[in-house]
């Protein structure tokens, strides 16, 4: 019989994120030693990486920093919300954070791309995931920069990590501005805008919903002569709908976020909003 105890199980499983069995099994055929024991998981983890590619990975994490007026946020995507809230996952997240200022990486592909203790981040990320035994997923990566940046993180489960998070610059950094910009970061979380102003809009978008407007009202039989007007409140009530400055603003919806934070002497530069799965 191997040389183990249930703490020594705990410790493992502790350390790996592995499940009770495949720890057992590991110990069983290290003879007790916790660190073949540990290589073997690893080793078993990875063998195991190409059948977990083709496999949906839509739960895990937000994360969130900002440092110097520059704020980074990053989504690590698992498949499972079991993985999701363990230590060893939500470590992982903050690692791959911590790398993604580090490295100054503008995308995915050059974070994963990036030097994690001597080797790159993609690979230590693959190893991770055949720890924790599945397929784990650096989906996205923002960096929003201005006078002053909000990070806000919201749990949708207390069970769970940060599944939404929104990263909101201004071009001031009074105090009124850093209220402005955090009440418009939690307005942001909930109200999902897509763009930031009109003009960020793609032109082809815009048509499009001027057309299918145009459409409409002659279907319903509206007046000719009042086509121009429909058509124009119609496509002003589409931008407030997915562009952030022209959203009625969550605290009191007779205003609009522009107005926000016009009235706080600021502007918003950027904004990034993640949502885990989405």
């Amino acid at each position: 019989m191997a040389n183990y105890t249930a703490a020594d199980i705990k410790a493992l499983r502790e350390r790996t994120g592995a499940g009770m069995m495949d720890v057992k099994k590991a110990l069983d055929e290290a003879n007790g030693d916790a660190e073949k024991a540990t290589e073997i998981i690893r080793v078993k983890g990875l063998k195991g990486a190409t059948k977990r590619e083709g496999r949906s990975a839509a739960e895990g994490l937000v994360a969130a920093t900002v440092e110097n007026g520059v704020g980074v946020m990053i989504e690590l995507n698992c498949e499972t919300d079991f993985v999701a809230k363990a230590e060893k996952f939500i470590t992982l997240g903050d690692v791959v954070l911590r790398a993604a200022v580090a490295s100054g990486a503008t995308d995915v592909e050059g974070l994963l791309a990036s030097d994690h203790e001597g080797r790159t981040l993609g690979d230590y990320v693959i190893e991770e995931g055949a720890l924790l035994g599945e397929k784990v997923v650096v989906r996205r990566l923002a960096r929003v920069e201005g006078s002053f940046v909000d990070a806000y993180l919201h749990k949708t489960s207390k069970d769970l990590p940060a599944q939404v998070g929104v990263l909101l610059a201004v071009d001031a950094d009074s105090a009124e501005a850093k209220t402005a910009a955090h009440d418009i970061a939690v307005h942001t979380a909930a109200y999902s805008p897509t763009y930031l102003s009109r003009e960020d809009v793609p032109a082809e978008t815009v048509e499009n919903e001027r057309r299918i407007a145009d459409e409409s009202a002659r279907a319903e039989g509206k007046p000719e002569q009042a086509l121009p007007k429909i058509v124009e409140g119609r496509l002003t009530g589409f931008f407030k709908e997915i562009v952030l400055v022209d959203q009625p603003f969550a605290k009191d919806p007779k205003t609009t976020v522009g107005k926000v934070a016009s009235e706080a002497g600021t502007a918003v530069a950027g904004f990034a909003r993640f949502r885990v799965g989405a």
